[in-house]
């Protein structure tokens, strides 16, 4: 098998009239990171579940992302932060919702997959259970940038006003996520987010639910998604297209991309990223960009964030 590897930074882009050279640089130095993190440990032989968790951690860090370190503030102003992580080889999967500390959460996730039991663990439980594992652990104020700030300092007062909505894919929302595939052919998912900024407290998007915002299977596919959870929720987008490869014999591209398209005339506005048992990773977006990149077959990074050509 050909290892591959396809990261998203989300599909909360900034407007590219507002993106400026140095931003641009910044983004894609970011992505190609994170994507150098996960192919070391593909090319080296390691298994797709590692790449993925390399990959996410590294996004994870990165204030520019909304995940872990420059997640978005709730219209409390708190910090509820989902993760999930699945393996294609046996369908394990993990997942948290709605947590504030580990420095990662996707090694959150990673820590309820590798316990057994529980899925999805939320909330105060989930960071009991988490406090009893070696996960480094941070202070809220490690997560919070005033970027984030700003950003729910605008829509409360947006809200107050009650103007329209016309905030930027930027000030909306954003996600990151890794899909591989490792030499063995195995397939793993992870996808990590902040939610949506100004989000009511307690709400839970698609990235912590197995099945619609991430989602993995060695005989069909692997999905990361990011975008309007809600949608994402109610049409299992992960899972269904992973059921028109097998069910429909579909390809990886043509289920992907038509999952996409019919997402948006539900008012689903994102994308995802997807790999197969074999070929190159999938990208599809309906939105105006979404911060994505992939390792080609010989070994290139390629990065893009709105419809540009990859570079």
């Amino acid at each position: 098998m050909t290892p591959t590897i396809a990261i998203h930074g989300g599909a909360g882009t900034i407007p590219p009239a507002e993106l400026d050279p140095a931003a641009t640089a910044a983004h894609h130095a970011a992505l190609r990171t994170a994507l150098a993190a996960g192919w070391e440990i593909l090319r080296q032989g390691g298994p797709a579940m590692a790449a993925v968790t390399a990959a996410i951690m590294a996004l994870e860090d990165d204030p520019l992302f909304n995940a872990g370190r420059g997640a978005v503030f709730t219209s409390a102003g708190q910090l509820e932060m989902d993760a999930a992580i699945m393996d294609g080889r046996t369908r394990a999967a993990g997942a948290v919702a709605g947590i504030c500390g580990p420095r990662h959460p996707i090694l959150a996730a990673r820590a309820v997959l590798d316990a057994g039991g529980p899925v999805l663990l939320a909330g105060a439980g989930a960071e009991a259970f988490l406090r009893a594992r070696n996960l480094e652990w941070m202070p809220a104020a490690y997560f919070e940038t005033e970027r984030r700030r700003a950003s729910l300092a605008r829509e409360l007062s947006r809200r107050a006003r009650n103007e329209p909505d016309t905030r930027s894919d930027a000030d909306r929302h954003g996600t990151v996520g890794a899909v591989a595939r490792d030499a063995n052919g195995d397939l793993a998912a992870g996808t990590s987010t902040g939610g949506m900024t100004a989000k009511p407290p307690g709400r839970i998007g698609d990235t912590p639910v197995i099945g619609a915002g991430t989602f993995a299977d060695n005989a069909t596919c692997a999905i990361s998604t990011t975008g309007t959870g809600e949608v994402f929720i109610r049409f299992t987008a992960a899972a269904e297209i992973a059921a028109r490869i097998r069910h429909a014999g579909q390809s990886l591209a043509q289920a992907a991309g038509d999952m996409v398209a019919e997402l948006r005339t539900h008012g689903g506005d994102g994308g995802l990223i997807a790999v197969g048992r074999e070929g190159a990773p999938v990208l599809p977006f309906n939105s105006a960009g979404m911060y994505r990149g992939y390792v080609a077959a010989d070994g290139t990074m390629l990065t893009a964030i709105h419809r540009e050509k990859y570079k």
